[in-house]
C-alpha cells in the first residue's frame, strides 16, 4: 500500500460527478461536517455507551463518546501526519489531512450500534442463533445466516453509510474511499470471522462495496489468508482513539457515580506516569481542591501521553502497516509503563465497572426489548398479509425495504429499523407492542 493511492478524495457513489465546491472546505472536512449534521448521529445521544440514561449524573452516551474519540482521533492522524512526513520526506497531496478523515471516521465509528451497548449486538445475534429466528436458517445462505447469528456493529455501521435505502441517493452518505475504509476494523465478511470472537466488517449485502473500495484504494488481501483484507492503515489510528477513549472514560465517568472512589481512580491514573511525571502532577493537583477537577485533569494527561505514544507506535510501524503484516492494536505496542498501566484499568473495568448492578439492569433490560421487538417485527414481514402485521409495517419507515425478494433483505429491514432506534424510542415502541402503554382515548 502507499500513501498516495490510500488518501483519496473520490466518493462512493459519486465516482463520475465531480462537483465544483463554493468554499475552501476540504473533501474529509466535508466528510466530518455531513457526518454531524445527519439523523443517525444526532440519535446517538439517546444511545447508551455503557451506564444507563439519562440519569442526574450525566455520565457518556453514545454521542459524546463519537465526538471524543474524533477529537483523539484527530490529534493521532496529525501527530502521524507529522511524523511521517519528518521521518520519511513523504509528499503526497493529502498526507496532511490525515487528522480530518481520522476525525470523521471517527464519528461513525458507532452509528452501527444498535440500542443498549453491546447488549443490543447479543440480543439480536441470539434471537437467531437461539430464539424465535431460528427456523430461518434453510431461507438463507450460509453468508446471510452468519451475518445474523454474529451480528456486528462495525459491519452496520459500514451498511448505514454505503446502502441506498428508499428514496435515498445511491452511495448512502457519499463519504470519501478514505473515509469509509478508516472505519472498518475487521476487513472480511462474515464468513470469515475468528470463531471465538465472531467480528467483522461488512454483511454480505456489501461485500462488493467493500471490494469496490479496496481495489481503489489499493488494500490488498492477505496473503496468509486471502479471504480477509489487510487493514486499511488509518483503521489503527481509530482504533487507538476508541480504546483510548471508552477505557480512561469509564473510569472518570465511575469515579462520578461514585462506583469507584477518588483515591482508586487517582491511583489508576497517576499509574501511567514515572516518579518525576507524577510530582508535577501532584502539585497542579493541589492547585485545585474540587474532586472531579482533580480527575479531570488526571484523565487528560493520561489520554495526552497515550495520543503521543500510539501516535510514535504507528510511526514506528509504518513499513509493516503498510505492508499488511501488522496484524494487533497500537494499544498493544505501547512501553511497557503505560501498558501495565491500561491493562489495570482495563481490569478494574471489568471488575467494577462493566459487572455493576447499573450496568447489568440495562443490558438485560435491553435484551428483552430487543428480543419482543424482533420477534414481532420479523414475523410482520415475512407474513405481511396478516392483519396485525399490517399494522405493524405501518411503524416501519418506507424507506426500510421490508418488501424485498428475498428473506435475507426482508431481514436487513426489520434490523436496519431497529437498529436505528434510541433506547427510548425502542422502549416506547415495546411499551406499546406489549400493550404496556395505551394511547389516551
Amino acid at each position: 500500500m502507499n500513501w498516495n493511492q490510500l488518501l483519496s478524495t473520490k466518493r462512493f457513489g459519486m465516482e463520475a460527478y465531480h462537483e465544483k465546491r463554493a468554499d475552501d472546505r476540504t473533501e474529509f472536512q466535508r466528510d466530518y461536517d455531513r457526518l454531524i449534521f445527519s439523523a443517525p448521529f444526532r440519535r446517538l445521544q439517546n444511545k447508551t455507551q455503557v451506564f444507563p440514561l439519562p440519569g442526574s449524573v450525566f455520565v457518556h452516551n453514545r454521542l459524546t463518546h463519537s465526538l471524543e474519540v474524533a477529537c483523539v482521533g484527530r490529534s493521532l492522524g496529525v501527530n502521524v501526519a507529522h511524523r511521517l512526513k519528518e521521518k520519511k520526506k513523504i509528499e503526497t497531496a493529502y498526507l496532511e489531512e490525515i487528522g480530518s478523515i481520522v476525525s470523521a471516521a471517527c464519528l461513525a465509528h458507532d452509528l452501527g450500534n444498535p440500542p443498549f451497548g453491546h447488549s443490543g449486538e447479543k440480543a439480536i445475534a441470539t434471537f437467531f442463533s437461539e430464539g424465535n429466528g431460528q427456523h430461518l436458517k434453510a431461507e438463507m445462505t450460509d453468508e446471510e445466516w452468519k451475518d445474523c447469528t454474529c451480528f456486528e456493529g462495525n459491519a452496520n455501521a459500514f451498511r448505514l453509510l454505503t446502502h441506498q435505502f428508499i428514496g435515498r441517493r445511491p452511495g448512502g452518505f457519499v463519504l470519501t474511499y478514505s473515509t469509509l475504509a478508516s472505519i472498518v476494523k475487521y476487513p472480511y465478511a462474515s464468513v470469515f470471522s475468528d470463531p471465538k470472537k465472531q467480528k467483522f466488517g461488512f454483511f454480505d449485502s456489501e461485500k462488493n462495496d467493500f471490494e469496490r473500495i479496496a481495489t481503489e484504494l489499493g488494500i490488498p488481501r492477505l496473503v496468509t489468508n486471502p479471504n480477509r483484507y489487510a487493514r486499511y492503515p488509518l483503521v489503527y489510528l481509530v482504533e487507538a482513539a476508541d480504546d483510548i477513549c471508552y477505557q480512561i472514560m469509564d473510569i472518570e465517568d465511575a469515579h462520578k457515580l461514585k462506583i469507584l472512589t477518588t483515591d482508586e481512580t487517582i491511583a489508576l491514573f497517576l499509574g501511567f506516569f514515572d516518579e518525576k511525571r507524577k510530582a508535577r502532577i501532584k502539585e497542579t493537583m493541589l492547585m485545585v481542591t474540587d474532586e472531579n477537577e482533580q480527575i479531570g485533569y488526571l484523565r487528560s494527561s493520561v489520554i495526552g501521553k497515550l495520543i503521543d505514544q500510539c501516535s510514535e507506535v504507528f510511526a514506528e510501524h509504518e513499513v509493516a502497516i503498510l505492508g499488511g503484516t501488522f496484524d494487533s492494536s497500537l494499544i498493544k505496542h505501547l512501553p511497557e509503563q503505560t501498558a501495565a498501566a491500561y491493562e489495570n484499568c482495563s481490569k478494574t473495568a471489568f471488575k467494577k465497572i462493566y459487572r455493576s448492578s447499573e450496568v447489568l439492569d440495562v443490558e438485560l433490560a435491553g435484551y428483552k426489548i430487543i428480543l419482543t421487538l424482533l420477534d414481532n417485527l420479523v414475523t410482520a414481514v415475512l407474513s405481511p398479509e396478516k392483519a396485525y402485521s399490517q399494522q405493524l409495517l405501518m411503524r416501519i419507515p418506507e424507506q426500510f425495504e421490508t418488501n424485498s425478494e428475498s428473506t435475507y433483505g426482508k431481514i436487513m429491514a426489520v434490523l436496519d429499523y431497529i437498529s436505528g432506534m434510541t433506547d427510548i424510542y425502542a422502549l416506547d415502541l415495546y411499551r406499546k407492542i406489549t400493550g404496556m402503554s395505551i394511547p389516551t382515548l
